[in-house]
């Protein structure tokens, strides 16, 4: 054997010891780095679990936070939380009934209202002019004018306790009258804020009496014929819109009690009064309700 083959021999011996004594330290070396590689993962999602933790009750207590602003916010602003709960629900009444917007309501109404109130304007004016041409009309303005006397304020109190009072009780009694009613205040009432309410009382108590009682009835005649005849017509102008014949059928009773004191008072200040009063008592009254329920709901 030469010298450099020896050297091989010897150094090929050493390597393979070495590699021995390696083995022989660490026999399985890559199941150890995989048991490390396990115990660094554990540890990582150790530390991401606690640092979730930590934003979970951070956004906690920020929630807390928040709530005590607005609930101080609330003692500030003098609102209070059925308020806000209220106007939730009243979108969402919105949303599944399909409510027309408030803007859309108002301007609805004041359109109706000024076209209804012109119509009975004119139809009064053209029956003076017919009159005084001599043809065989009825003077509207002359039958029933826009007169006042102190009397006429117990009048319009006892049309609007019987108005009131009989609505409040069909309401309890009459199913299909509360259905209607329901339905028709949800139409007119569930978008417009409070004062809005005074707007659609108003506008249509002067418009509607304006040409029913101011107009037709005495253009028909002022008798109790035409107190009847007016009140159906005025009744049947009341359906749809979700209201049955149950509705048509107050309204007609509503319309023949305005005829009426239209004829005793021979004013029809007194019939606007009392249409006007029992629509805002109406939509307060419907308003208050509805509150009163969505607070025994919470």
């Amino acid at each position: 054997m030469s010298l450099l083959t020896h050297y091989h021999t010897l150094q090929g011996g050493k390597f393979f010891g070495s590699l021995y004594d390696v083995k022989k330290q660490n026999p399985f070396p890559d199941r150890e780095c995989v048991v490390r590689a396990s115990a660094i993962r554990r540890k990582n999602l150790s530390v991401k679990k606690l640092s979730d933790d930590e934003q979970s009750r951070e956004r906690a207590a920020l929630r807390i936070h928040e709530s005590s602003s607005d609930q101080r916010k609330v003692l500030v602003d003098g609102s209070s939380a059925e308020d806000d709960y209220l106007r939730v629900q009243e979108g969402s009444a919105m949303e599944s009934v399909g409510v027309p917007s408030r803007n859309t309501v108002l301007q609805a109404c004041i359109f109706t209202s000024a076209l209804i109130g012109l119509l009975g304007l004119t139809i009064r004016q053209l029956s003076h002019v017919a009159s005084v041409e001599g043809l065989p009309i009825h003077d509207c303005s002359m039958e029933v004018q826009f007169g006042f006397e102190m009397w006429h304020l117990e009048l319009i109190t006892g049309l609007v306790v019987l108005i009131s009072s009989s609505r409040y009780l069909l309401l309890r009694t009459w199913p299909d009258f509360a259905e209607s009613t329901e339905a028709a205040n949800q139409q007119v009432l569930t978008s417009l804020q409070p004062l809005d309410y005074i707007v659609v009382a108003f506008l249509p108590g002067v418009g509607e009496e304006l040409l029913f009682r101011g107009a037709l009835l005495p253009l028909f005649g002022i008798n109790i014929v035409s107190i009847a005849v007016v009140a159906a017509i005025f009744g049947a102008l009341h359906l749809g819109s979700g209201r049955k014949y149950s509705f048509a059928i107050w309204a007609t009773f509503v319309g023949f009690v305005y005829g009426y004191s239209t004829v005793l008072s021979s004013s029809i200040v007194v019939p606007m009064a009392s249409h006007v009063l029992n629509n805002l008592v109406g939509g307060i009254l419907w308003r208050y309700s509805l509150k009163s329920n969505q607070v025994d709901v919470k």
